[in-house]
């Protein structure tokens, strides 16, 4: 069973996108390509229990084992030596990451108190936006019982998109709650 947004992406946003940008050929128009968590913890190198809780509550709201990520060189004045673990990151790819897409505009985001959308400054000038959620608590695959470490983490959505333009008309179309 193909996911909800991504029928959505097919039958609605396709051809809106054909319309406004004046696309001829369908493989012409911008696709979302991955989306990639990534949970940094420096005081991941003091305590090693807040990088094992960060993990569980990655692949709880993934649904995929994280990976971890180490330091590529050493940085003495943050007393951070090469090869330590600093955190974990999760890519999702095809069905996974419409689905993730889907609840995180439809049902995490909107959790998120006195929230007024997300800022269009975000993105990287060829396509790809990122932002950050300060705590994992809008999920609500966590069990707020188990988690005794409150984190945030980086959400990248990877488009084919050249331009910021044609991303953010994109992700809007796909639900995206900008701030206008």
């Amino acid at each position: 069973m193909t996911p909800r947004l991504k029928d959505r992406y097919e039958n609605e946003v396709l051809p809106a996108m054909m319309k406004k940008f004046g696309y001829r050929n369908r493989l012409e128009v911008p696709r979302l390509n991955k989306i990639v968590l990534n949970v940094g913890l420096g005081e991941g190198v003091a305590e090693p229990k807040s990088l094992e809780v960060a993990m569980i509550s990655l692949a709880a709201i993934t649904g995929q084992r994280p990976v971890i990520t180490r330091a590529k060189k050493s940085v003495a004045g943050f007393k951070i030596k090469k090869g330590v673990q600093l955190g974990c990151k999760v890519t999702l790819r095809r069905e996974r990451m419409y689905e993730f897409l889907d609840r995180l505009v439809s049902v995490n985001l909107p959790r998120i108190r006195d929230f007024r959308g997300i800022s269009l400054r975000s993105f990287d000038g060829r396509g790809n936006f990122s932002f950050g959620i300060e705590e994992q608590a809008i999920f609500p695959e966590i069990d707020h019982e188990k988690i005794s470490l409150v984190h945030g983490m980086d959400i990248i959505v990877v488009t084919t998109a050249a331009t910021d333009e044609e991303a953010s008309a994109l992700l809007s179309l796909l639900g995206m709650p900008f701030k206008e």
